[in-house]
């Protein structure tokens, strides 16, 4: 099995904590759109004859095209990736794109999955992310995404923002599960080098996030998620049973990918490449000179562990031994046992059947538990 994902790097304006790759000119979005459909030509052989069956579109705001130009990009893949199994196919969305007349639309397209950047339920934190939507029209575009016939919807919230209380946020999380969205994504508030946040902070306009107000609230998100029978599937995940997000788990399972677009990254399980992010540099290397702008990785059995190690810990189903052992050998998996002891012994990490899984306050640490094991 293999996924696509590809990147829309456009957005109506610049939310104030976002350091991904895009632009608020929509200039030259035919030309983008054009040098899409011909690095899918370059790239129909990446993924070999392994059979896609997850397709994600992301941004940026994808939600920005039009449901003609998203046929036209769902044309172009299924001329050149013919070996469809598809199951997910998803679309991020922003609340002020989600009319009744685009829902309507979308419907008449291969999307089954929307995935909404709600952020917050709070008007204050809309204001503080500059996000283009209001809390007001967060809500419209939830139920308008349901009454359309979209049951498999994604939400994103964000926690941690200044003024936040514990209160409001368990608040908005039980918005989320009276609503019956059946899967969310949330993340601390995190200031970025070189973005507007960070500016504002250093200027004294913007209080800092605060630490222990992001571990407090990502405490509350799990307890509360976890009485309401959701799974804890990834550290800033949390489904229904049945419900995960196929694309995003089969990142974290090391399942293969093709990523197209300006920045958008490529993985087939022993080499990494990424396209660069510069939106007029990619379209002319494509429409220009027939080539793609990109930079290329082999990936030593090292770095292939540490991958594995990163991504494994931050799942509900953890480190694989058995694996590691089948992988890189009897003396590779000793030696992360080995070294599982002290947080195991200091309770952030358990081992249950052959499998490494971090406990309740080991996700508080999740990066560093990983990093501890990569002098292996």
């Amino acid at each position: 099995m293999a996924g696509i994902y590809l990147h829309i790097p456009f957005c109506k304006q610049a939310c104030s904590y976002c350091n991904f790759h895009f632009s608020t000119s929509l200039q030259l979005k035919d030309q983008l759109l054009q040098a899409l459909v011909l690095e899918m030509a370059l790239q129909k052989s990446y993924l070999g004859t392994l059979p896609i069956e997850t397709l994600y579109i992301g941004g940026g705001s994808p939600s920005l095209l039009s449901s003609e130009e998203l046929l036209r990009l769902f044309a172009a893949i299924e001329k050149y990736f013919p070996h469809q199994d598809l199951k997910e196919v998803t679309l991020e969305a922003n609340p002020d794109d989600l009319s009744v007349k685009y829902l309507k639309e979308l419907k008449n397209t291969p999307i089954n999955r929307l995935s909404i950047g709600i952020q917050s339920f709070r008007e204050q934190d809309l204001r503080l992310m500059n996000r283009a939507h209001t809390a007001e029209e967060a809500d419209y575009a939830l139920k308008a995404a349901q009454d359309a016939g979209f049951d498999n919807l994604s939400i994103d919230l964000i926690y941690g923002t200044p003024g936040l209380t514990n209160e409001t946020w368990v608040e908005h999380i039980r918005k989320v599960v009276g609503l019956g969205i059946p899967h969310l994504s949330s993340y601390a508030l995190t200031v970025e080098p070189k973005t507007a946040l960070a500016h504002q902070i250093a200027k004294g306009k913007t209080p800092a996030p605060s630490n222990r107000q992001a571990a407090e609230q990502m405490m509350l998100l799990i307890q509360t998620l976890n009485e309401a029978q959701f799974d804890h599937y990834e550290i800033s995940n949390f489904a229904l049973p049945g419900r995960h997000a196929l694309h995003n788990t089969n990142y974290w399972k090391s399942i293969p990918y093709l990523g197209l677009g300006p920045s958008a990254h490529s993985y087939n399980g022993h080499s990494r490449q990424w396209n660069v992010a510069h939106n007029p540099q990619y379209i002319n290397s494509l429409l220009s000179a027939k080539t793609l702008a990109f930079e290329y990785e082999v990936l030593s059995e090292k770095d292939q562990l540490n991958e594995y190690l990163m991504t494994s810990l931050r799942t509900m189903w953890g480190c694989d031994l058995a694996y590691i052992q089948k992988k890189f050998g009897s003396e590779t998996a000793q030696e992360i046992r080995k070294k599982a002891e002290v947080p195991i012994r200091q309770g952030t990490l358990v081992e249950q059947k052959n499998h490494l899984m971090l406990t309740t306050s080991g996700k508080l640490r999740a990066d560093a538990i990983a990093a501890d094991f990569f002098s292996i």
